[in-house]
């Protein structure tokens, strides 16, 4: 117990003799030797060079906080374009009134107010949104409506998203955008946006968008139709809305009869049958709007009146389509308003409400909700609008009783025929007796 005693007080008188060896401007205070934390009073012997030091970390660290900031702004200025527009600063101005004067609101306003509603919701909103998608099932939104109960209406295990649209309007590069938002995918394309034929998607395709085995609902891809032919091209996606869809349908056009099912890469007619049929629930158009703006310019009008021929199609009359503009990104800030405003117009529909400007991406790359939120978000809330129109156009189930009057029907359709013959050809032979007599 000495002996250790005695180290300890060797040792110290070392520590002490070294420090009295020491110059007086190196030395350090001797009630600070055995202290946790011992105070340096080296910083006496260069304090330029110090000096020097923390200024230079000061202008490194203010250099690259101006340029996080001119990253930042120059991050927001690309998805909040409609900022750049000359009215957004009174539509600002329309914001700070209280109480606001519906009357100075003109549609151009209510754009920007819509455009800085997503802005402001997209930072927050769009994880609890998306969450919402991934925890859907289908009828998580039926509302109860006509005295009818959950039970006794006909809800689908999917519900089914259909996306139309003419050439080049964006629809399969809009399926890989949800890949990236919902799925997380990447730049790992899952529609195919060309073939060798020039021409995008050539038979329907269903997409699982979540990439999970619980979805609720799924993305059909399909044609792009061709504005020479509206008349037939309304008629066809008339009989997907009426008959449904199913993966892998052909999607034949007039002028098409050449092309074989081998050469577009469909499976042959026998294996159609292994793929579930899918009622069509809310149907998306997707529009270019670059391609009709620049249309509308040189006089054409045939893309304006193709997609009010689409849009307001009679087999839409009990689901209302939601419209996607794409491309808006190829046009300028004014020209893109404008040109959204005009469509709306013509479809006699709201600016705002049902209608969603996303930018359209390429096959070789797509934005990702880290770098637009805005785009993700209208994309997901577009989805989620699509979805509580799909919960809110189940119809009930048929009983017993709808079944019967349904084949009486078809009896009594069918005794008349026969009756109508019968009277055809007695009215033949009584013609034949009076001619004889």
């Amino acid at each position: 117990m000495g002996n250790s005693h005695a180290q300890r007080h060797g040792e110290r008188q070392r520590q002490y003799s070294f420090v009295s060896s020491l110059p007086s401007r190196l030395k350090i205070s001797s009630s600070t030797v055995n202290s946790p934390q011992p105070v340096c009073r080296f910083r006496h012997c260069f304090p330029k060079t110090i000096k020097r030091a923390t200024k230079q970390r000061e202008m490194r660290n203010q250099l690259c906080s101006n340029q996080e900031e001119e990253y930042e702004t120059a991050q927001v200025a690309s998805y909040c374009w409609w900022r750049l527009v000359a009215k957004f600063e009174e539509c600002a101005k329309l914001k700070s009134e209280m109480p606001l004067d519906l009357s100075k609101i003109t549609p151009r306003l209510k754009v920007l107010r819509e455009m800085e509603r997503l802005a402001l919701v997209a930072p927050e909103g769009l994880d609890d949104l998306r969450h919402k998608l991934f925890a859907y099932r289908c009828g998580d939104f039926w509302v109860p409506t006509g005295g009818f109960k959950k039970e006794e209406t006909d809800i689908p295990p999917v519900n089914t998203i259909l996306l139309v649209g003419f050439h080049n309007a964006g629809k399969s590069s809009l399926v890989n955008l949800m890949y990236s938002v919902f799925g997380r995918s990447g730049l790992v394309p899952f529609a195919q946006t060309t073939s060798e034929f020039g021409r995008t998607t050539m038979s329907m395709e269903e997409h699982n968008v979540l990439r999970s085995m619980r979805s609720g609902f799924c993305v059909y891809d399909t044609w792009g139709f061709d504005y020479d032919q509206a008349d037939e091209c309304v008629k066809e996606f008339s009989e997907w809305v009426t008959d449904g869809v199913h993966h892998k349908q052909v999607c034949k056009q007039p002028g098409d009869s050449e092309l074989r099912e081998e050469e577009l890469g469909v499976p042959s007619f026998r294996s159609f049958s292994k793929f579930a049929k899918r009622r069509v629930n809310c149907v998306m158009v997707v529009a270019n709007v670059s391609e009709i703006c620049k249309a509308s310019k040189a006089g054409d009008k045939k893309p304006l009146e193709a997609i009010k021929a689409l849009f307001c199609s009679p087999a839409l009359r009990n689901c209302k389509p939601i419209l996607i503009l794409t491309h808006g990104d190829k046009l300028s800030t004014e020209e893109r308003i404008d040109s959204r405003l005009k469509i709306c117009e013509h479809l006699g529909i709201s600016e705002t409400t049902g209608v969603y400007d996303i930018v359209c991406l390429t096959e070789y790359g797509f934005l990702a909700d880290e770098s637009d939120p805005v785009t993700a978000y209208a994309l997901t809330e577009s989805i989620y609008r699509a979805l509580l129109i799909s919960d809110g156009s189940h119809l009930p189930k048929r009983n017993f009783g709808d079944c019967a009057f349904l084949i009486l029907s078809w009896l009594m359709c069918f005794l008349g025929a026969v009756f109508a013959l019968l009277a055809h050809f007695f009215s033949k032979i009584g013609r034949k007796r009076i001619r004889t007599l």
